[in-house]
This record gives structure tokens, C-alpha cells and sequence, in this order.
């Protein structure tokens, strides 16, 4: 049972906080301070092997065509864990137990939507009063934590619409709350997820809000407009048009400085960015805000211009490193490219040098790739980071020669390589490198990261012209704003739970394809932007049925803001060869320990295994990994987040794999661990549902036999 000087602590976001000084997971990965770091020691590398499953949720809505997930990192406090299911529902569980107290079902309030995905909750109290914030689809809810019911004083009747206070009319685009802010004394700082396709996006601007009664407080806008700091980087009128530069991953606090940091994703559209010419403050950015003030304290922007959706993947780290005898606090922020820049805390410095390093410019009509990108001399990538002839995948010979024919007609492969009509290799992928799993430290301040390692092929088409006085026919509009995810064949991609739409008029009615691009549904967003006409004829396109003069209507969308994005993608493509397995010699994905004092590594190892391949004898290859570690004071390393559905336990001294266990469906997430009764439990959510396995429906909780 925690104490009253915890909660109080807990409230004003003091240091206790970080490193999880007790039996709670009380904050989305452990802690404010992003460290996915427990003091707990009861589990260690003699005995983990013991570990066995305490008990089983099964909290219902798993998709059964294999769409759902369960992204979330719980939170366990004073015994009760909270989390969220497959279907968006919040749950608190009894956090010995897993016995079900009560969930909240946003669908179940008039006016309330959900959709998208969670990937965990924001707790917070003032000692006496216990409130769980949740944000899904637009919309931030404020729970009471000992009932789930909203609290009316919070919003309109416990809820604020995401929509509103961004500075321009958002209201027919696509904004999300997928991941958690984080809390300082009685300020929310919040996120958000937004659109990165050729279709008009919202403003990724950073807020604040009243944890009491949802009143914004500040808005730090991360595309500035006029008089505003890197407003010069972008084209004059940008501020009212191009949407993204969006936190989505999530927050660090440094409560002593009352700092929050934020990492930005890119700028819409991701490919192609002709009309956003310019470094582009501040996306793609590593900022520290006054969380009082709103006020930009420091910034270090380590992608300019992007043109390669390389967000800045997930929260950064806060730790302390040594330098010469000295403890230097610091912040280390890892990146999809498969580097981490680290920085001096208090003044944004780099840690370790950081060169701008030429790159190629690009050759698409309209577009000018900035010259330069930042690099970080150390640590070394943890990431390959170029695909050569060498690099092919040796993993058959059948593969090998069927990845040579393809490589032979792609350009060649660099880094920062610019999108193209011919195809452009991207390494590490747009899966990173790191992913939204992130990276923990320790107390040492050694860095633990999982990693990505295949290629993708970016290509970019001409999106097709409009017909007749200026009107845009089915194909127009699914090549503007569909064939990025579906692909111009219309064949979706499994991998990304993105499904066929070949055959569409065999499975959906018109009335149900209209319903969905009004609302959207799981990963795909709303497209309410196109007017009802437009929105009629890409129907007729995917039932492949003519469209009549009359659907087409008078507002055709060959002007104004779709006009400006005279291309798009042919979707989001993995290099694969015909039997699925990556392009690339393994190691697939890996786990690494990165020493931040002394920039060495400390241990390297692949993470997860194909059966089939083990079982012909070829060595453990790693898999494609989504989620997070979390690092003990009893010298483990746990994470699932490999395709294979297990759970592993690695020592943290020497990144050797001490136990393994079999998930009901991958872990896709980052696990919490915490404490009840003196007995130390580890907690996954098992939702799976990505990159082509199954959904799962389950959290489960391991400990050692009582």
C-alpha cells in the first residue's frame, strides 16, 4: 500500500517518480521520467526461470478477422491495475487477482466514438481525490478511478473534444488521442495522433490542460505563425494549411525543472513535401516546454525537411550520465533511423558530436530535400544503415536470387535517400529501428532498445488528374487519399491489418462503405473532409460501377489544398521475399544495451524467432518487434514484442535469454511490473493482431510460485 507522502509526491510529479521508487506502475512506462525502470529485485537471474502464470484476463471485443490489438502499458496502483481492451473498453482489475472491478465503455455515451488504438492511461490524484484520464478517437475522458464513471465537472459532462482549440477549423479531419500525457502538479500535457497522408491534416500543436476541469490552458504550436520562433522555416502561409509536426508517442517530465519534452512526428504529407519547403520547425523535433509557461526552453530538430515519415518514434529518456567525474543529467531520444542523440538536460547540448552530414537531393518535380541531416557520431547505429549487394538475404538461395532481381532495378540504396518514381529502399524501415516500444535505462545509465532491421520500398506515382471541368473522378480520389494504404492494386497489406479492397461489392454494401469513410474504423482514419459527392463517387470507384454526372456534383476537389499534393505512395511496402520472410541478411530485430556514459555497447542480441526456421537448424533470426523493454533492479531485461508470441526474460549484465513463455497472442506492448502483498508480478497485454498474426483478447500476469 503505498503512502500519503507517495500520493502526494505523485500528484506534484516529484522525482519519486522515477525509477518506480515502490510497488506501483503508476505512470504510462514506469515513470515520468520515460525510464521503463523498477526497484522491484524479488525476480532475479537465479530464479526467473520459476516464473509462472499468477493469472489471466480475458477482458472480450478481440477482432475475429485478426485486426484488433492491445497496445496498452497498464498502470498498477495501490493494487489495481488499469488498462484498456481490445475493443477500447477502460478495465480495473484487481492487480492480484485479475477479478474485474468495473470498464467504461465510451460507445455506451450518446455522442461518444471510439476507434484507433491505446496504448495506455494517465493517472492522477491530490491525495484524496483519484482520477484516470483516457483518450480515444478525438475525445479526452476524465474517470473516476474507484467507480469509472465520469466526472461531470471535467469538459462537457467528464469529456473535452480534441477538435476544438487548435487554432483552425479541424473538424472534419482526422485527430486521434492514442497515447497518454503525462501530468505535472495540475496540468495534462497531451498529444495526439493526425494524418499523414495527401489528404488535409490537422496542426500537431502540443497542449495543456486544467487535470480539474479540462480548460486549455497553453498551445505550443508546432508549425509557428507569424512573429512566432521558426515561423521562417516554412513557406509564408503554411500555419493555416499543413497539418502534422505532432507529438503521438508520448512524454517525458522533468519535475525538478517543471520541463516537459516532446517529440514530434513529420510533417503531411509524409513523401512529398513541395509545399512545405523548408527546414520545417518544429517537426521532426526534440523540444523542452516550460510546463507552466508553454514556452519553448530548448529544441534540437534531428530530421529536417522530412520526407521519410521519420517520426521521432517514442518518448524520450530522461537519466544522469557520467562525464570526467561528473554526473550530467541528460535526455536521450532514439530515432526509426536507429540512432540515439543524447543531450545535455538543462541546455540541449549534444552529449556525443553530432555532424550535419550531406545527402542526395532529390528529383521530384516541385520538391527540394534539405541539404544536410544531423547525425550523431556515437553511440554507433543500432540499426544497419545501408542495404548493399552484401546485405541480400542469404536465407535460401531462391530468396536470394529473387531479392537480387528486384534489387538490380531499385535505386541504390543510401541513407536519406529521397523518395522517387523508380523506388527508393528506406533502412531501417518505417517500422524504425525503434518503434513506439522506446528504449529504458537504468540507474547506471545504460540504455536497453529493441530494434527493427528490414527494408521497405517507397515509391512515389503522379496522383491522377481530374476530369472534366476540374471534377475528380473514383480513380482520382482513391489514388489521392487511398492507394498509400491499400496499394494501387487494391490488395491492402496484411502485415499492416490493412485489408483487400479487390472484391469489395461481394462483402460491404454502399450504405456501409459510405458509413465508413464518414467515421473510419480502427487504423483507418475519417475521411468526413471529402464532401458527400466526393465521398459518392470513390464508392463507385471500389464497386467498380460508373458514376453518373450527377454524384460527381459541382464541388470537385482539383483545387485548393488537395491540388497542392501532386503525388502519393503506392502504399507502405516491406521487402519481403515470396515466402515473408525480410529482404535482409538476419538479424532481423534485435535487443541492445548501450552503455550512454561511454557510447560502447554492452551486449547486442536478436530478438524472437521464426519456428520454421529453427527448426532446419537456422539460428535464432530475431523478428519484427513492436513494444517495449523494462529493466529491474533484480538484473532482468523483460520484453514480448516479438512476432513469435512470447514473453522473454534477458540478464541485464550480459543480454543472455534466461526464460521464455508462450503468449495466448503476441505482446505488442510494453509490460508493467509492481508489487501486491509482498509479491512481485509481471503483466502483459496480449492483443496481437499486427503484422499478420493473430488477435488476442488477454492480459497476463506472471510471478514466482508462492
Amino acid at each position: 500500500m503505498a503512502t500519503r507522502w507517495h500520493r502526494i509526491l505523485s500528484w506534484v510529479g516529484a522525482p519519486l517518480l522515477a525509477w518506480a521508487a515502490d510497488s506501483n506502475w503508476p505512470v504510462y512506462l514506469g515513470d515520468a521520467s520515460s525510464s521503463h525502470y523498477s526497484t522491484l529485485r524479488q525476480i532475479t537471474p537465479r530464479n526467473v526461470g520459476r516464473l509462472q502464470v499468477a493469472w489471466t484476463f480475458h477482458g472480450g471485443g478481440a477482432d475475429p478477422n485478426n485486426r484488433s490489438q492491445i497496445q496498452c502499458n497498464p498502470l498498477v496502483i495501490e493494487g489495481v491495475l488499469y488498462g484498456t481492451t481490445a475493443d477500447l473498453q477502460v478495465v480495473a482489475l484487481d492487480a492480484a487477482t485479475g477479478a474485474e472491478r468495473w470498464r467504461f465503455d465510451p460507445a455506451s455515451v450518446p455522442g461518444l466514438t471510439k476507434t484507433g488504438v491505446n496504448r495506455g492511461l494517465v493517472h492522477w490524484t491530490d491525495g484524496v481525490e483519484s482520477r484516470i484520464l483516457y483518450g480515444n478517437d478525438h475525445f479526452l475522458h476524465a474517470l473516476d478511478a474507484r467507480t469509472g464513471k465520469r466526472i461531470p465537472t471535467f469538459g462537457k459532462e467528464g469529456s473535452i473534444d480534441l477538435k476544438e482549440g487548435l487554432g483552425r477549423d479541424v473538424g472534419r479531419l482526422s485527430l486521434q488521442s492514442t497515447t497518454p500525457g503525462i501530468v505535472h502538479g495540475d496540468r495534462l500535457i497531451l498529444g495526439m495522433r493526425l494524418g499523414e497522408g495527401p489528404a488535409p491534416a490537422a496542426p500537431g500543436h502540443i497542449r495543456a490542460y486544467d487535470v480539474r476541469t479540462g480548460r486549455l490552458l497553453w498551445r505550443f504550436n508546432t508549425i509557428p505563425g507569424p512573429g512566432e520562433f521558426g515561423y521562417e522555416t516554412w513557406p509564408p502561409e503554411a500555419y493555416r494549411q499543413v497539418g502534422g509536426g505532432n507529438v503521438w508517442t508520448g512524454f517525458a517530465l522533468d519535475a525538478e525543472r517543471g520541463w516537459v519534452f516532446c517529440p514530434t512526428g513529420s510533417a503531411a504529407f509524409d513523401f512529398w513535401g513541395g509545399n512545405r519547403i523548408g527546414q520545417n520547425l518544429f517537426a521532426n523535433s526534440l523540444i523542452a516546454i516550460d510546463v507552466a509557461t508553454g514556452q519553448r526552453v530548448w529544441h534540437q530538430q534531428l530530421v529536417h525537411h522530412d520526407l521519410w515519415d521519420r517520426d521521432l518514434p517514442a518518448p524520450p529518456n530522461l537519466l544522469t550520465v557520467k562525464r570526467g567525474g561528473k554526473r550530467i543529467p541528460a535526455v536521450a531520444q532514439v530515432t526509426k533511423s536507429g540512432h540515439v542523440f543524447v543531450f545535455d538536460r538543462q541546455t540541449g547540448a549534444p552529449l556525443f558530436p553530432v555532424k550535419e552530414v550531406p545527402v542526395p537531393a532529390s528529383d521530384m518535380p516541385g520538391e527540394s530535400a534539405w541539404p544536410t541531416q544531423p547525425l550523431p557520431q556515437k553511440p554507433a547505429p543500432f540499426a544497419r544503415q545501408v542495404f548493399t549487394h552484401a546485405e541480400i538475404t542469404d536465407i535460401s538461395s531462391e530468396s536470394h536470387r529473387e531479392v537480387l532481381e528486384r534489387f538490380v532495378k531499385l535505386k541504390p540504396h543510401v541513407p536519406f535517400g529521397p523518395p522517387s518514381r523508380q523506388g527508393t529502399v528506406v533502412l531501417p524501415g518505417f517500422d524504425g529501428g525503434a518503434e513506439w516500444g522506446g528504449a529504458a535505462v537504468d540507474p547506471e545509465g545504460v540504455l536497453y532498445v529493441n530494434a527493427n532491421e528490414m527494408p521497405w520500398v517507397l515509391t512515389l506515382i503522379e496522383a491522377a488528374r481530374s476530369g472534366a471541368e476540374g471534377h475528380a473522378d473514383g480513380a482520382t480520389l482513391f489514388n489521392q487519399f487511398c492507394a498509400a494504404c491499400h496499394g494501387v492494386d487494391r490488395r491492402g497489406n496484411a502485415t499492416q491489418n490493412i485489408p483487400s479492397l479487390v472484391g469489395l461489392k461481394d462483402r460491404r454494401s454502399r450504405a456501409e462503405i459510405l458509413a465508413l469513410l464518414q467515421t473510419g474504423k480502427g487504423v483507418m482514419p475519417s475521411f468526413d473532409f471529402l464532401t458527400e459527392s466526393q465521398r459518392a463517387v470513390l464508392v463507385d470507384a471500389l464497386l467498380d460501377v460508373a458514376s453518373t454526372g450527377s454524384r460527381a456534383g459541382t464541388d470537385g476537389v482539383s483545387g485548393g489544398a488537395f491540388a497542392e499534393i501532386p503525388y502519393t505512395s503506392t502504399g507502405y511496402h516491406r521487402w519481403l521475399d515470396t515466402n515473408g520472410y525480410p529482404a535482409i541478411k538476419p538479424p532481423w530485430g534485435t535487443l541492445n544495451a548501450i552503455d550512454l556514459n561511454t557510447s560502447e555497447y554492452r551486449w547486442r542480441v536478436p530478438l524472437g524467432e521464426w519456428p520454421e526456421l529453427s527448426a532446419r537448424g537456422v539460428p535464432p533470426t530475431g523478428t519484427e518487434n513492436y513494444g517495449g523493454p523494462v529493466v529491474t533492479a533484480g538484473g532482468l531485461v523483460f520484453i514480448a514484442a516479438s512476432r513469435d508470441e512470447h514473453l522473454r526474460a534477458f540478464d541485464r549484465k550480459t543480454g543472455k535469454e534466461l526464460w521464455k513463455a508462450r503468449l495466448p497472442a503476441a505482446g505488442y506492448a510494453t509490460p508493467s511490473t509492481y508489487s501486491v502483498g509482498g509479491r512481485q508480478f509481471l503483466v502483459i497485454a496480449c492483443g496481437g493482431g499486427k503484422i499478420g498474426t493473430r488477435s488476442g483478447d488477454a492480459y497476463v500476469a506472471f510471478a514466482l510460485p508462492r
